[in-house]
């Protein structure tokens, strides 16, 4: 298989996966993207219906991969008008990863997590986010995160040219609490979350007044319908804030 430029894709055949959200075939399927180091990465991609879209967005993984929780968020997003991407970030350590939420699960996707370290997933969150920006046409790009994945979407709208970003329940924000932002940031925390502490949640909107913070009565993973943290009432009321804070931010008049 011949190396493609950052952002090409080298094949696109795999059927779509189950959307889990929506109990029906998923809108998407899995692409092969090359990063500047000529590494090549899997990444799920959604396309909205009707051929228009509002913008893209990156979707960031927690550290169960790319799993039916992840593609399905892929979706939704694809629903609201967005051209969206989720890129398999483990695939430089382990190809394939879709785990699910149990114990034995959480701690070998945390050994992936720490095996991979924190500079190697940006250069294929940039040949992910180069891609949904020019495929088909020009477009903003957002970049929405969940778990480890609300830590990479922080730090990647601190590093990268993203013109908006989300993070969700980010477990490790507190540790980057010097880097700033080149867009507008919204973070989603639960207020009982175990991983993120208050102190912890405290410190990140006293450094940061300039990003929006939401606090929700929930625990850690409260969006996930698979955790047993999830709260409906929360996950519904952030996804309002979310896709009101991408819509001011992405689409174009």
């Amino acid at each position: 298989m011949p190396i493609a430029r950052l952002g090409t894709v080298l094949g696109g055949d795999t059927p779509p996966w189950e959307n889990i959200l929506e109990g029906k075939a998923g809108m998407g399927e899995i692409i092969t993207l090359a990063a500047r180091d000529e590494h090549l990465f899997e990444a799920y991609v959604a396309w909205p219906s009707g051929g228009s879209s509002r913008g893209g967005l990156v979707v960031m993984q927690e550290v169960f991969g790319v799993n039916g929780h992840i593609r399905a968020l892929v979706d939704r997003f694809a629903h609201e008008g967005y051209v969206t991407i989720a890129p398999a970030v483990f695939d430089r350590l382990e190809r394939g990863v879709a785990l699910d939420y149990g114990a034995e699960d959480l701690a070998r996707g945390r050994a992936l997590r720490l095996a991979l370290g924190w500079e190697k997933p940006f250069l294929d969150i940039e040949a992910a986010r180069e891609y949904v920006a020019a495929e088909g046409g020009e477009r903003t790009v957002g970049v929405v995160g969940f778990c480890w994945g609300g830590s990479l979407a922080w730090l990647s709208a601190c590093r990268l040219p993203f013109q908006a970003a989300v993070c969700y329940y980010g477990g490790q924000i507190a540790q980057f609490l010097d880097e700033h932002s080149f867009c507008p940031v919204m973070m989603h925390f639960g207020r009982d979350d175990s991983i993120i502490p208050p102190a912890d949640q405290d410190a990140i909107m006293a450094a940061h007044p300039e990003v929006t913070c939401h606090l929700y009565a929930a625990g850690h993973g409260f969006n996930c319908d698979r955790r047993e943290d999830f709260r409906p009432d929360c996950a519904q009321e952030a996804w309002s804030r979310t896709t009101a804070f991408l819509a001011g931010h992405l689409v174009r008049a």
